[in-house]
């Protein structure tokens, strides 16, 4: 199944990932296409092991597809892109750096300007809540407050697309529907394209403009479902709406027991 929306960001053509070894050949995903809006928030669910993170890396070209092609701003993507974000379910911070110094060292792998790049910090620890712990080291941080720290630092070289996986699976309940409100609120004010991975139901319809439900392994588009909610999400009042709910109940009858409603 292949959805069109407009020019996209991201586009994936009929592309398959084989793994083989002298013991196994796997299929991980097979014969996917799925295009991407510009400034469009995608949330990605199936179950486990259905190549829903393999997806994130062929668009970061941190994997290359066996068959077919993938494209990021019109591009094809050959290789390691420099121009994406990539959040991931640890925030993997650098334990003898601050929090401004460990979203700062971004800056320093890409060589920004570090006036700019101080600018840039400067403003996504505002936005993110995080003025006044600049300073903290991450074990001084919660771990709410680690991954904010890990999405300035995805932030950091405004990157066109921001890639996620599973970026709050090891949240508690109250602090993962917390990020989830900050994410979205972000996502609104910055306008990136987003493509977010996720075992959650509930957090995928909260988030996003489309999910897109796989199948099991090996891993194919079943159905990408519009999300009809307001643009404007508060968190209890969007839950309590009957859009909100049928959505969320459509793609758990899709994933049957393999769905979540973390």
């Amino acid at each position: 199944m292949t959805v069109t929306l407009g020019t996209a960001a991201v586009e994936i053509d009929s592309v398959a990932v084989h793994f083989r070894s002298k013991k196994i050949d796997v299929t991980a995903i097979r014969e996917v296409s799925l295009d991407v809006a510009p400034g469009e928030f995608v949330s990605i669910v199936g179950p486990s092991g259905c190549g829903k993170s393999t997806l994130l890396k062929l668009v970061s070209g941190l994997l290359k597809p066996s068959s077919g092609t993938v494209r990021l701003l019109g591009d094809p993507v050959t290789g390691p892109r420099h121009d994406i974000g990539y959040v991931f379910q640890r925030a993997a911070l650098l334990e003898w750096r601050s929090a401004r110094k460990n979203i700062l060292l971004q800056a320093e792998m890409r060589g920004m300007s570090s006036v700019d790049a101080g600018k840039r910090a400067d403003e996504l620890i505002e936005m993110t809540g995080l003025t006044g712990f600049e300073d903290a080291l991450p074990h001084e941080l919660s771990g709410g407050m680690q991954q904010r720290v890990a999405l300035c630092r995805a932030l950091l070289h405004e990157p066109r697309v921001l890639l996620m996986d599973e970026p709050f699976g090891a949240l508690d309940a109250l602090t993962r529907e917390q990020m989830n409100v900050e994410l979205h609120r972000i996502w609104r004010e910055t306008g990136t394209t987003v493509l977010l991975v996720t075992h959650s139901i509930a957090e995928s319809v909260y988030l996003a403009n489309r999910v897109v439900v796989m199948t099991a392994r090996p891993g194919a588009v079943q159905e990408v479902i519009e999300v009809s909610l307001p643009e404007v999400r508060r968190y209890s009042e969007t839950m309590a709406r009957p859009e909100f709910s049928s959505t969320a109940a459509h793609i758990r009858s899709l994933l049957g027991a393999g769905g979540s409603d973390d």
